[in-house]
């Protein structure tokens, strides 16, 4: 088994389906960076839930003065601030696994792929470059490499958000702005732009009473007015041409809603009443007015409004200094490349102290959260090589 497979294999093994703990894949990570001379940061939360979550912020390389003199002595002639690789270790659910071997987190070898829960998203990302780091000699680095694991990416970017907040270094990172990658499956090519995501609720309240009275009050009611002006808020989004942005396919909101009284019985006046929404936000597209109108809907309807925390869309330039040089890097695993934009958002999105933001990592997103989710081995082994020419390139 490779270094990288053996990673791999390892870090499956732990469930860290969002709803549970990643402490001890962290504990795990924490202590392979140690040993690849890392100084490591710990920072831990409990979620809503009182789940106890942890993220990671790892340091190698030398300290930077002002004058851009390394403690090594070495002048930095470039001016670079080094690179910094984001990644995180929660998954998805494995409930209705179909994979082979029956088993979601142990690691199954079978043809050219290696399946698993996490395998493509993004644990396969996290054990490449873990052996990429491996792969340079410490000694060498005359600029720093940040390692960053997060937890809670799945369910809001809820790790990422707590270490924007309490981490010191992350305050580090944000103030050497390096180049960023944050390792999501793009089977290597180089993702510049991002859709942020935006989520609310609206619910409604009545009374609770048998059918056959009139003592009840329907929540459904006062919603299905609501309901009407979704409706047309999803009509106008899908043809309304201030409200998209070309650089995406689809380029719209793709505002998309729900609702549900919860009720399983024909016989009761049902006394609660939830809609919910998501729509993909893009540059110059943050849907704001949208919100607007339905907070004064509910406030017309009596209806009480909760927006989620959600997350801004990321954006670097397609022509910037680092796009341009990671496509580069890029193209003996992929060929001729240019960078793209895609319609999923990453932690990224509440990385906003960052400005050379890029998403770049093995695997294909269409493999993520799959029944069946695996990695191909040759991308697998190909982002490994991508992740030590981008840490040569910044670092070295």
């Amino acid at each position: 088994m490779t270094r990288v497979s053996d990673y791999l294999s390892q870090l499956i093994a732990f469930d860290t389906v969002s709803s549970r703990s990643n402490e001890g894949i962290s504990d795990l990570v924490a202590a392979w960076l140690q040993e690849l001379d890392f100084d490591v940061e710990r920072t831990s939360y409990r979620d809503s839930r009182g789940v106890l979550k942890c993220n990671l912020v790892a340091r190698r390389g030398p300290e930077m003065n002002a004058s851009g003199v390394g403690d090594s002595g070495r002048h930095r002639a470039d001016k670079r601030s080094g690179l910094a690789y984001f990644c995180h270790t929660d998954t998805v659910p494995a409930d209705r696994w179909t994979g082979p071997g029956h088993n979601p987190f142990i690691a199954t070898v079978e043809g050219t792929r290696i399946y698993g829960r996490g395998a493509c998203d993004m644990k396969g990302s996290l054990a490449a470059m873990l052996t990429s780091v491996s792969q340079v000699d410490p000694a060498l680095q005359t600029s720093p490499l940040w390692f960053v694991c997060t937890a809670d990416e799945e369910v809001g970017f809820e790790g990422a958000r707590h270490l924007t907040e309490h981490s010191a270094c992350y305050g580090q990172i944000a103030a050497a702005d390096p180049p960023c990658i944050i390792g999501e499956p793009t089977g290597l090519r180089v993702i510049h732009a991002h859709k942020g995501i935006v989520g609310f609720r609206v619910v409604s309240a009545g009374r609770a009473a048998h059918s056959s009275t009139n003592t009840g009050v329907n929540a459904n009611v006062a919603m299905v007015p609501m309901l009407q002006t979704l409706l047309e808020i999803n009509e106008r989004c899908q043809t309304d041409l201030v409200l998209r942005n070309g650089m995406f396919d689809p380029p719209t909101l793709t505002w998309n809603f729900g609702v549900s009284d919860g009720m399983d019985a024909l016989n009761i006046v049902p006394d609660h009443c939830a809609a919910w929404v998501s729509f993909r936000t893009m540059p110059g597209v943050d849907g704001s007015e949208l919100l607007a109108q339905v907070q004064q809907r509910a406030v017309e309807l009596g209806l009480t409004f909760q927006l989620f925390p959600g997350g801004e869309p990321m954006q670097t330039p397609a022509d910037a200094a680092c796009v341009r040089d990671l496509c580069e890097l890029a193209k003996p695993f992929i060929g001729e490349n240019r960078s793209e934009a895609v319609c999923y958002a990453t932690d990224a999105c509440v990385l906003n102290g960052l400005t050379q933001r890029m998403v770049c990592g093995p695997g294909e997103i269409a493999q993520a959260h799959t029944v069946n989710e695996f990695i191909e081995v040759d991308q697998l082994e190909k982002g490994v090589q991508l992740y030590e020419s981008a840490i040569r390139h910044w670092c070295v």
